[in-house]
């Protein structure tokens, strides 16, 4: 089926029309206020901080570190584009590994003593440049997410998976072609890994960072755990003995450090793993189990909030106030958290116009935000939206669906979009991300990620010529579209 593409969508009449059309209605103003006093100006009171504005920077993995965990260039480059967005909170800035066996590529990022001064670095690199733009960093809050990739570990070769799994998953294990309990986490190294995300947190402390994420989000080893309700033992089975894991790290963390705040990206939300069907239209796989998919409703493509309401008092109960909310998985249903009308070579054909996507995002996180009031909650979901991004964004923060606006893939291509929002600029329309999905194509095959449609300075690199020879000889219809589409719209 058809969806109109948003940029299409050129009047709010236009776009509310459509919206009031969708089985999921989003919220849309009419015109963006900007300037000291707009909406989306407002700060937010974290403890003794403030954090100036309600845009924030959500973490992601640019598989462009060294092969033992630095960055490189490249990745300064990036995170100096986080300083000079305007957003005032950095969620994570960058997923990195606690230890090697978890890294989600050979290039991703790694915490530990050695690698601490560069890491150090990227934070420092991104405060100066956010004063250069905005003279200053006093109410800027930047985190680090820390994360281990559990399934989807990939430490030693781009080409190689090396699973390392909390919960045995038919639909996810035969993908993987996991075939028996050999690289289940056992119990002893689980209460390893707790204390090395305690190292973690004390190291990324020391590195000037004011707060650390525990990833649990995106099928990686701390969400798999989240549904693990078929393990055995102390970290499976029972609610209590899911979140066992988070517990433990985030106890630790509090007996090592002080005034050390803690955050956690969660997927609220999850359906069991799709796949291509009939046009390569994405459908649920036959033989996925809705139980092992923690906040999906007993079809396993449809919401119950109740597990994640629970887990959100838990993380009160310890203390922790940030929340930032997404669903999912890239891996095995990418549509739910990252709606795209363009999918990447390994993904499928939207089975739902893109913003019911969105829409379904983001009514989740203000449900739980009428639950929970006294939580900040940093919303994901909204680059899809293009143009309409502002209008949404200032409508759901204005009715109270959500603190702070995160925003990832677009500011790939169009880092300043927060501070011209503010300061009431016209959106750079050859900036905003159309979601053609070359900042996932390019990884899924071993290339570092970017934005090479929009960005100059990617377009220009040998990698977009390889990543257009290599989308050109892989073998889906829906590929050769992306690429027609992508020269069209540039």
């Amino acid at each position: 089926m058809a969806y109109p593409r948003v940029a299409s969508l050129k009047t709010h009449a236009e776009f509310t029309r459509h919206i009031s059309e969708l089985p999921l209605r989003l919220p849309c103003d009419d015109t963006v206020e900007s300037g000291p006093e707009s909406v989306l100006a407002q700060s937010i009171s974290f403890h003794d901080v403030t954090i100036g504005n309600r845009f924030s920077i959500l973490p992601m993995e640019g598989w462009d570190g060294t092969v033992d965990g630095k960055p490189t260039e490249l990745t300064r480059r990036r995170w100096k584009n986080f300083g000079r967005s305007g957003a005032k909170l950095i969620w994570g800035g960058e997923a990195i590994a606690v230890r090697h066996d978890g890294r989600a590529n050979p290039n991703q990022l790694l915490i530990n003593e050695l690698n601490l001064a560069e890491i150090e670095s990227l934070r420092t690199d991104l405060i100066a440049t956010h004063e250069s733009h905005f003279a200053s960093s006093s109410d800027l809050l930047v985190g680090l997410q820390l994360t281990h990739s559990g399934r989807f570990s990939k430490p030693n070769a781009k080409d190689r998976s090396e699973p390392r799994i909390a919960q045995r998953n038919p639909v996810l294990d035969a993908r993987l072609g996991i075939t028996d309990d050999s690289v289940m986490v056992s119990d002893d190294d689980l209460s390893r890994l707790i204390e090395d995300f305690i190292q973690a947190a004390v190291l990324s402390k020391k590195a000037g960072f004011k707060f650390v994420d525990i990833k649990q989000c995106h099928g990686y080893l701390g969400h798999e755990l989240l549904s693990a309700v078929d393990r055995p033992g102390k970290f499976g089975g029972s609610f209590e003995n899911r979140t066992r894991f988070l517990r433990e790290i985030v106890e630790g963390i509090r007996g090592c450090t002080s005034d050390f705040e803690i955050g956690v990206r969660v997927s609220i939300f999850d359906f069991i793993p799709y796949q291509p069907g009939q046009n390569r239209v994405g459908i649920p796989n036959e033989n996925g189990d809705p139980r092992l998919a923690f906040g999906s409703d007993t079809t396993g493509s449809g919401i119950d909030l109740k597990e994640p309401s629970a887990f959100l008092t838990l993380l009160k109960s310890l203390g922790i106030r940030l929340i930032c909310t997404t669903a999912g998985s890239p891996y095995y249903n990418p549509h739910i958290l990252r709606p795209a009308f363009f999918p990447p070579s390994d993904g499928y054909q939207p089975p739902e116009d893109p913003l019911v996507s969105v829409a379904r995002q983001i009514l989740a996180t203000a449900e739980l935000k009428r639950q929970h009031p006294d939580l900040i909650f940093i919303g994901s979901g909204y680059s899809y939206l293009q143009e309409w991004l502002p209008h949404v964004a200032q409508a759901v923060v204005r009715q109270g669906g959500v603190d702070s606006v995160g925003l990832g893939r677009m500011v790939l291509s169009y880092p300043e979009l927060p501070a011209d929002v503010l300061a009431g600029n016209v959106m750079a329309r050859k900036k905003v991300c159309r979601t053609f999905s070359d900042c996932t194509t390019a990884p899924r095959h071993g290339l570092v990620s970017g934005c090479y449609p929009l960005d100059r300075f990617y377009k220009e690199r040998e990698e977009n010529n390889l990543l257009n020879s290599l989308k050109q000889s892989i073998s889906t219809g829906f590929t050769e579209g992306t690429t027609h589409q992508n020269r069209n719209d540039r």
